[in-house]
């Protein structure tokens, strides 16, 4: 985070001595060798090319006007061919310090949404069997993205569309029912060939048999619709119990079935037909997706009268729109990723911005032990489902473990990290930190050692005491960033070296047992981490406890 005072001190230069307005373009990054400073630009090399003038000629002539605090800001030197290096003060970092100590509680929060209303939707699971850990990465990741949201101010509404319409909820109940009649003596009752063969569907006809015996036997409609309901909401019921487990909750579940009982769907279709983008043929109804810069056509109902994805996923975010979102937020697997320009197109062609329409696709998760891919739980002899990765390592190294790496890369959750209780494990590693800060202040407590908060900070010198406040400033553009980027990977990342950047400070520097001024200052620097430490764990969904 470049200070204000040196941002301006810059735009000032170049406004009045080069006549330039630059304050769209002035970039400042961090130099990789700290020995060249804290930030450094290459605004003269910019300007040369318009100027046609020498570049290291105009950084000499930038620096000689720049009106600068030597109390801030401790060396400025012209590297190459004219790069700019800063180098802040000791001091500047001490009133940082003092700074961040008086946000409070709140640090790292943000006002940059205020007045915005964002749509993050995630999990989505077809109520058609229990959560995976396919599910599990994509709960893990959308609820992080919608609390960081929530940290820079915006209006978030969490999200769950919930499928319960079309093919997959026939072979559902066609599934249970089938289940349901070999579990009452009728052994050759056919099995669906495309049914879903999960133990959890023998449980669900387990409790309808003992519930209800042969009330629901004779193959009708009527029964065959009674297994549907009844298994759908056993399904959505465990759904909703693991999403429990790890404290994810949503504020709308959308119900996809209401699209077609509202007329939404045909509302679509007739609204496309009328600009000329829907046609019939071979019995179907097709999407005219070539009119819409896209490759081919597409079938959005098949000849049987039964919609293709692309043509409810349309409608659902049609109504999305209606809400007056000013973002949408889609947390999808990467078996997605074909559908997607399909429906940004039929969205586009109904008049909406579909820039307004973010997707974030997750890649697949793949569990190993000792090197070797496990697919099989020990515990139950089946596929792994996520309540099953909750209970055998807790709901804490789940949520981490799932976003600890970029949305985009493939994971692989290595159990026996996971179990470890031991700083190996970067949840662990995260965690103690956090409880150690906590037991210093309970320490100094029980000695009856307090710290004055009105004391200042200008006797912090030390390196570690001066990197961990370099680290504690790039809290609040660490969220901007993981947001804007729907990445809470950075986060995780960014916590982990302020863990350890503290762990390096407590060996180096003694906390109880210093003088006055120091006491109170190093106390302050632990404050604010472990201000950062627990919420930046908040955000990820994990816990930051007190005592381990």
């Amino acid at each position: 985070m470049v200070p204000n005072f040196l941002v301006n001190a810059f735009l000032e230069v170049l406004k009045s001595v080069f006549s330039l307005d630059f304050e769209n373009r002035l970039r400042f990054e961090q130099p990789r060798n700290e020995e060249f400073g804290d930030f450094a630009t290459s605004i003269a090399l910019i300007l040369a090319k318009e100027l046609k003038r020498n570049p290291r000629e105009i950084a000499e002539s930038i620096v000689q006007n720049l009106k600068l605090d030597s109390n801030l800001v401790e060396k400025i030197s012209i590297d190459g061919p004219g790069f700019i290096n800063i180098k802040l003060s000791k001091n500047f970092f001490a009133l940082e310090l003092d700074r961040m100590f008086q946000v409070g509680e709140d640090f790292g929060k943000g006002n940059k949404g205020l007045g915005q209303k964002v749509n993050v939707e995630y999990v989505s699971a077809n109520p058609t069997g229990l959560l995976h850990l396919g599910h599990g990465r994509n709960a893990c990741i959308g609820d992080s993205i919608a609390t960081l949201y929530q940290w820079l101010g915006y209006d978030v509404t969490r999200e769950y569309y919930f499928n319960n319409a079309g093919r997959q909820m026939q072979n559902l109940a066609r599934s249970i029912f089938a289940r349901y009649r070999q579990i009452l003596g009728d052994n050759d009752y056919p099995f669906p060939e495309d049914g879903y063969h999960g133990d959890y569907i023998k449980e669900i006809a387990n409790e309808i048999a003992e519930k209800f015996g042969k009330t629901y036997y004779e193959e009708i409609p009527e029964n065959i619709d009674f297994c549907k309901t009844y298994g759908e909401k056993w399904c959505f019921e465990k759904i909703r119990s693991t999403l429990e487990k790890l404290n994810i909750h949503h504020d709308v579940f959308f119900n996809e079935d209401s699209l077609y009982k509202d007329g939404k769907i045909e509302d679509v279709i007739n609204i496309l037909r009328e600009k000329g983008l829907v046609y019939d043929k071979d019995g179907a109804v097709w999407l005219a997706l070539s009119k819409l810069g896209l490759s081919e056509d597409r079938v959005i109902v098949k000849s049987t009268g039964e919609p293709t994805y692309r043509l409810p996923d349309i409608a659902y975010h049609r109504e999305k729109f209606l809400r007056n979102f000013d973002l949408i937020v889609d947390v999808l697997g990467s078996d997605h990723i074909a559908t997607v320009p399909d429906v940004l197109a039929g969205l586009k062609a109904l008049g909406f911005d579909t820039s307004k329409v973010k997707v974030v696709f997750h890649q697949f998760v793949t569990l190993t032990e000792n090197g070797v891919q496990v697919k099989m739980s020990k515990r139950s002899g089946r596929s792994y489902t996520l309540d099953e990765l909750i209970d055998e390592v807790g709901a804490d190294v789940v949520r981490f473990f799932f976003v600890m790496r970029s949305v985009s890369s493939h994971l692989e959750f290595d159990l026996n990290l996971a179990r470890e209780q031991s700083e190996k494990n970067p949840v662990f590693y995260l965690q103690y930190a956090h409880a150690r800060i906590c037991s210093i202040f309970d320490t100094a407590k029980e000695r009856g050692i307090e710290f004055n908060p009105k004391v200042t900070t200008e006797c912090i010198s030390k390196p570690e005491e001066i990197n961990l406040i370099k680290l504690q400033r790039r809290f609040p553009e660490v969220v901007e960033v993981s947001a804007e980027k729907f990445e809470p990977q950075i986060l995780a990342d960014y916590l982990y070296d302020v863990a350890t950047a503290f762990h390096t400070f407590y060996h180096e520097c003694r906390i109880i047992g210093s003088e006055e001024p120091i006491l109170s200052a190093r106390f302050k620097l632990a404050k604010v981490t472990q201000r950062i430490l627990r919420n930046g764990l908040k955000i990820l969904g994990v816990s930051a406890p007190t005592r381990m």
